[in-house]
């Protein structure tokens, strides 16, 4: 009796963790972004989503990112932006503001929530398909038609 008990506590005590922290066992990643919000993966279910490293020092990463604002204006796609150099607040803000991205930019690197490595070199694009997984990579300067074309979207 005293086992069934120990186990009944330990649901007990399990279930309450669970309810007051806010998990599930079903529970998708959370994507932290710049401006303090947060949003679940799932919010994007249906559409591709592209996570974009960049960095103000990368030449390639500068030319691409009208490619990757104009893409992010198609409702099939959303394209995220990572900060290489993991700037935040006011650094990140100039940063992107002298290069024009018009892109929702992440807090957190988000490889880790697709059991990914960090890329070496820049640009990368992190590509999530429409179901939420890991898709594929994609390694240097892009284009909307290109990426269009590389998602049978074209």
């Amino acid at each position: 009796m005293n086992a069934v008990l120990q186990t009944l506590k330990y649901t007990l005590l399990a279930a309450f963790l669970i309810s007051f922290l806010g998990l599930s066992a079903c529970s998708r990643p959370v994507l932290q972004f710049s401006d303090g919000s947060n949003k679940a993966l799932d919010a994007y279910a249906g559409q591709w989503l592209l996570i974009n490293y960049w960095a103000i020092w990368c030449k390639p990463c500068v030319e691409e990112i009208p490619e990757l604002n104009a893409l992010d204006k198609d409702a099939r796609v959303t394209v995220l932006a990572y900060n290489f150099d993991g700037k935040q607040n006011e650094a990140l803000a100039e940063q992107a503001e002298k290069l024009q991205l018009e892109l929702d930019m992440l807090l957190v690197a988000p490889e880790t929530l697709f059991e990914q490595e960090a890329p070496n070199g820049l640009p990368a694009t992190l590509i999530v398909n429409p179901e939420g997984e890991f898709h594929s990579w994609l390694m240097g300067p892009q284009t909307k038609a290109g990426i269009l074309k590389r998602l049978g979207l074209l």
